[in-house]
C-alpha cells in the first residue's frame, strides 16, 4: 500500500516541481521586460523618507545615492529618532555635501523622538508623512542600508499611474562586504524570496524600497495602523489589499543592493526575526513559507532516500521513484542560476562582489535549504524581537508593545 500512494504522491510532487520551475522562468523574463522600459514619463511631486538608526554599513555611499536621484520633483527626508544618534551628524554632513547637487527640492533631517506604541522605523515613517508638504502626491519610502540607482525613484512610482495599483515596491539583494561565509549565506538564503517575486497577486511590499500615493495612504487609514504597528511593510500590504483591494505592483528595477557583512549568530536573529514577524502579522506567507520549504527539502533527500531502497529491493516502476530526486536536483541547480543570472542584469555594477556569493548560492543550494526550514521552524516560537536595540512584543498584526530600549 505505501508503494502504491507514495507514487501518487511523487507524481504529483513532480508535477508541482515543473511549475515552480517554469514559474522561475516566467519571473526572469518579466524582469527582463521591466528592465528595458522606459519609465520617465510620469512624475507625481513625491516625499521620500528615509528612517535611520546608527551608522549602517556602506552609510555614506547609501545615502549619496538617495541625493543623486535622477528625478525633479521630489522632497527628501532623514529621520532620526534623536540628535545623539550617530547618523544624525553624518547626515547634516551629507546634506551640506550635496545639496547643491542633488535634483532634490528640498532636504530635510527631522528628530522624531522616542516611538511609543510602534516600531521606532514607523515612529519615524509617521513623523515624516504627518509633516509632509501639502503639495506631495505621493509617499516613497528607501531604507538607510539601501543604495538606490539614480533612476529608483522614477520608475517605483510608475505603476501608481493607475487606479488598480495601490502600491509598487522593490525588494532588496545582499551584496557582501566580506566574503566570510555567513555573509555569502545570508546573501544565497534572501535571494531564495527575491527568485518569487514577479507579476503576481500575492506581491507584497518590502519596507526598503516601496510607494504609495498619499490619497489612498489616509483613505485606508494606514496612519491609525501604522500607530500600533511594528512592521511598515507587512501592515501596508494587509490594508492596501484588504481595504482598498488593490493590487501591490513588484518593480525589478527598483531592487536595491544592500551593502552587507554579517556573522552567523546575526544571521540567525536576522531571519527569524523576520519569519517571527511574518507569522504574526500575516500566517497564511508565514504557512506558505514553511509548507515550501518542507516540500523542497522532502523532495530532494527523502526522494533519494526512497529511491535508493527502491533500487536495492528490486522494485517495480523504478524510473517514477528515481525521477523525482532527479526533478528536484534539476530544479534545486536551475533555479539559483536564473537569480543568479537576473540579478548580474540588475546589479552589475556590483559583479565582482557578488560573483563569490553567486558560486555559494548555486553549489550549496541543497544545503541552505535545510538552513531556512530549520529558521522556519524556530520562528514558530514566541513573539519578542530584537531589532535595532528595541525589545518588542508583537501582540497582533496591528498591536505592539515595546518592552526594552
Amino acid at each position: 500500500m505505501f508503494w502504491i500512494i507514495y507514487e501518487y504522491i511523487a507524481v504529483a510532487a513532480i508535477i508541482l516541481q515543473v511549475l515552480i520551475i517554469v514559474n522561475a522562468f516566467r519571473n526572469y523574463f518579466y524582469v527582463l521586460d521591466k528592465l528595458t522600459k522606459d519609465r520617465s514619463g510620469y512624475h507625481p511631486r513625491t516625499l521620500l523618507t528615509i528612517p535611520c538608526k546608527g551608522i549602517d554599513s556602506a552609510f555614506e555611499k547609501n545615502i549619496t545615492s538617495h541625493f543623486m536621484l535622477n528625478y525633479t520633483d521630489y522632497y527628501l527626508c532623514f529621520v532620526v529618532e534623536s540628535k545623539s544618534d550617530p547618523a544624525y551628524q553624518k547626515l547634516c554632513e551629507l546634506k551640506e555635501k550635496l545639496s547643491g547637487v542633488s535634483k532634490a527640492i528640498d532636504v530635510r533631517i527631522l528628530v522624531a523622538g522616542l516611538g511609543q506604541g510602534c516600531s521606532q522605523k514607523i515612529h519615524n515613517l509617521l513623523f515624516s508623512c504627518n509633516n509632509a508638504p501639502e503639495d506631495v502626491d505621493v509617499f516613497a519610502f528607501a531604507d538607510s542600508d539601501a543604495c538606490l540607482r539614480p533612476d529608483w525613484l522614477s520608475r517605483l512610482v510608475h505603476p501608481l499611474r493607475k487606479e488598480a495599483h495601490g502600491a509598487s515596491t522593490g525588494y532588496r539583494w545582499f551584496v557582501p562586504q566580506q566574503n566570510n561565509l555567513a555573509s555569502l549565506v545570508l546573501s544565497s538564503l534572501n535571494a531564495k524570496v527575491a527568485q518569487q517575486l514577479g507579476n503576481s497577486p500575492f506581491i507584497k511590499a518590502w519596507g526598503g524600497s516601496m510607494a504609495i500615493k498619499k490619497q489612498l495612504f489616509y483613505e485606508i487609514g494606514l496612519d491609525e495602523i501604522w500607530k500600533n504597528a511594528l512592521s511598515d511593510d507587512l501592515s501596508l500590504s494587509w490594508a492596501v489589499k484588504k481595504r482598498a483591494g488593490k493590487k501591490i505592483v513588484f518593480v525589478p528595477p527598483c531592487l536595491v543592493a544592500s551593502y552587507e557583512k554579517t556573522t552567523w549568530p546575526r544571521l540567525f536573529e536576522f531571519v527569524i526575526r523576520q519569519f517571527l514577524i511574518t507569522r504574526i502579522i500575516m500566517p497564511g506567507t508565514w504557512w506558505f513559507g514553511l509548507l515550501s520549504s518542507v516540500y523542497s527539502v522532502a523532495g530532494l533527500w527523502v526522494g533519494a532516500g526512497v529511491a535508493a531502497y527502491a533500487v536495492a529491493v528490486g522494485k517495480n516502476h523504478l524510473f517514477t521513484y528515481i525521477l523525482l530526486p532527479a526533478v528536484f536536483y534539476a530544479g534545486q541547480t536551475i533555479r539559483p542560476i536564473i537569480r543568479q543570472k537576473m540579478i548580474l542584469l540588475l546589479l552589475h555594477k556590483d559583479r565582482g562582489k557578488i560573483t563569490p556569493a553567486m558560486y555559494v548560492d548555486i553549489l550549496g543550494n541543497f544545503i541552505w535549504s535545510w538552513l531556512l526550514l530549520i529558521c522556519i521552524a524556530v520562528s514558530a516560537f514566541g513573539n519578542r524581537i530584537v531589532w535595532r536595540g528595541i525589545e518588542y512584543e508583537i501582540i497582533s498584526p496591528t498591536e505592539t508593545l515595546i518592552k526594552k530600549r
